[in-house]
């Protein structure tokens, strides 16, 4: 527990709350003077107190003294997430230290962990035991129950969501206990648990379904972006298990990604062979200072951006097109599926239909370069937003996924919140906007292009990753999710009737207005924590405080 000193800095009636219960037996990690940061520090926080418990019966005392000190609880991983999702002035409980594997069976390829585990621990422990999970997204600093709670996917028509391969979860409520659930037991729980946004509880154990450790063997090549679509239908997205695109609109080119499973078996007998690709330009600590440089000098002279984006991607992917650009390797899945992230930065990303993908990236391109009729791919884009003198980075990344496939309703283990269609492929648009030296680029640029890209996503049907950055309402996501949104309300109102897990992030997203007085769409929660104010921090991002709930129900 934090030493007297930190408690001093604390109110009166949480230290005589810590000292209450410091003589049950159960200890309380807790300390003051923690600054948590988002990875990329677009936001950061100073809680009252940061809590790592190391064990099931220390998280339920977690929550019962912040229930007793009328304190709102967030749950933090890696803070991978851009917004301020994570973000409190109040407690923060961090499960980095309660990240155990408890059990693993081979032969089933079930395994139970604690919720804390990063995914390349868990990788790490499932290689060991000749297991790997079936597909991932392009990190691997993910909690377990982060991935989860965030809807975190791979690329592949054959896979959906992460979560698709867990079987049940323990959860841990406000009320201090912990609910086991599953597709059988609590199903309506488990669907809203399987994409919570932190909104229930805490996860506090997984139970998922590996398979047989595999490896990658993929390739690369690079293409007219008109190559593409004209494959969108017929070989793209059905040429290999796992497939992913990143699109360049300044250039009109477009880099592939795709690959196929080998399994150990055929490793070990030689008929396939581990290789490692050479070191790419960006992944170089030339090419990493160079790109970093360049993007710090476009946020004062923007309009050099996409002579910048040219320049780098020949470096980095070549300057030609076609079969003779191709690369290839094979490696562990755990490590072929990894991207480097280079940087910090903004991200908005949406779900549309899979058979929309060739109207939106040709609509966006038209709009970025600023086609006119008889410019060479011209399309009328019709987003009602000037892109005149507006330059962003680039690329767009384009990946896929089909959660009718292993997960649905009727199996009981589809989330309420899953952002792609309920009946078919979805493809994933993930708009980056780097951050050098975390520097935002110009206000402007982010702002005009992230409306004019949502107002895009939302006219084909999208909808919006939980994590990244989006500007949306309650009202259009309960038009979007209909009974799925009634029924996820349901549980959280019934798992967190006073709000504990509640914060402006959720207010913002998933509650809708309230106030105090019962003006808006209904009172304030009890334990719910208010007025995120946002100051600019040093060394870029901004600072988030919030307060507590000041009215003390009757």
């Amino acid at each position: 527990m934090a030493s007297p000193d930190q408690l001093s800095t604390l109110p009166l009636e949480v230290r005589t709350a810590l000292t209450t219960h410091s003589s049950d037996g159960i200890p309380f990690r807790a300390r003051t003077a923690y600054t948590h940061r988002t990875w990329a520090r677009t936001f950061s926080c100073l809680p009252e107190l940061f809590i790592q418990p190391h064990t099931l019966p220390e998280i339920e005392k977690a929550v019962n003294l912040a229930r007793q000190c009328r304190r709102r609880l967030v749950t933090v991983g890696s803070g991978h997430s851009p917004s301020d999702l994570t973000c409190t002035s109040s407690w923060m409980l961090n499960l980095d230290r309660f990240d155990r594997v408890l059990s693993v069976d081979r032969a089933t390829g079930l395994c139970t962990v604690e919720a804390g585990i990063r995914l390349y621990q868990l990788s790490a422990a499932l290689d060991e035991a000749g297991l790997a999970l079936p597909s991932l997204g392009s990190i691997n600093e993910q909690s377990i129950a982060g991935a989860i709670s965030t809807g975190t996917h791979g690329s592949s028509l054959r896979h959906g969501l992460i979560s698709e391969c867990c079987i049940a979860l323990k959860v841990t409520l406000a009320d201090g206990e912990t609910m086991a659930c599953s597709a059988e037991e609590n199903p309506e729980l488990f669907r809203a648990a399987l994409l919570s946004v932190g909104a229930l509880g805490i996860i506090s154990e997984v139970t998922l379904k590996a398979v047989p450790a595999f490896s990658l063997a993929w390739s690369q090549t690079i293409d007219w972006d008109a190559r593409l679509f004209e494959e969108w239908d017929t070989v793209l997205w059905t040429q290999a298990e796992f497939v992913r695109v990143w699109w360049f609109p300044y250039m009109r080119r477009a880099v592939v990604w795709k690959a196929d499973k080998a399994t150990n078996d055929q490793v070990e007998a030689g008929r396939v062979m581990h290789s490692q690709p050479p070191t790419a330009f960006l992944d170089s600590k030339l090419g990493y200072f160079v790109y970093q440089n360049l993007l710090a000098l476009a946020r004062w002279f923007p309009r050099i951006t996409p002579w910048i984006e040219s320049f780098v991607f020949g470096l980095n992917y070549g300057f030609r097109n076609g079969e003779s650009t191709r690369v290839s390797g094979c490696q562990e899945s755990h490590k072929a599926f990894l991207l480097n992230c280079l940087y910090s930065q903004f991200v908005n990303e949406w779900a549309i239909p899979l058979r929309r993908g060739p109207e939106a990236l040709q609509r966006l391109g038209a709009w970025l370069n600023r086609l006119t009729p008889g410019d060479p791919g011209y399309v009328d884009h019709r987003i009602p937003f000037s892109a005149e003198g507006l330059w962003v980075h680039s690329p767009i990344e384009v990946r896929v996924s089909d959660t009718t496939v292993k997960s649905s309703a009727a199996k009981g283990n589809r989330p309420y919140l899953d952002i792609t269609p309920g009946d078919g492929p979805a493809l994933y648009l993930n708009a980056t906007m780097y951050r050098p030296y975390y520097r935002d680029p110009t206000h402007e640029a982010t702002e005009r292009y992230y409306e004019a890209f949502e107002w895009l996503m939302r006219d084909l049907g999208g909808k919006p990753h939980w994590a990244k950055a989006f500007t949306v309402t309650p009202d259009e996501f309960a038009a979007w999710y209909g009974n799925d949104w009634t029924r996820f309300c349901k549980v959280r109102n019934e798992a967190d009737p006073d709000g504990m897990f509640v914060g402006p992030w959720h207010r913002r997203y998933l509650l809708g207005a309230a106030s105090a007085n019962g003006e808006g769409k209904g009172q304030l929660l009890p334990l719910e924590e208010i007025g995120f104010v946002r100051e600019k921090a040093k060394g870029g991002g901004f600072r988030v405080l919030g307060n507590q709930n000041p009215v003390v129900p009757s």
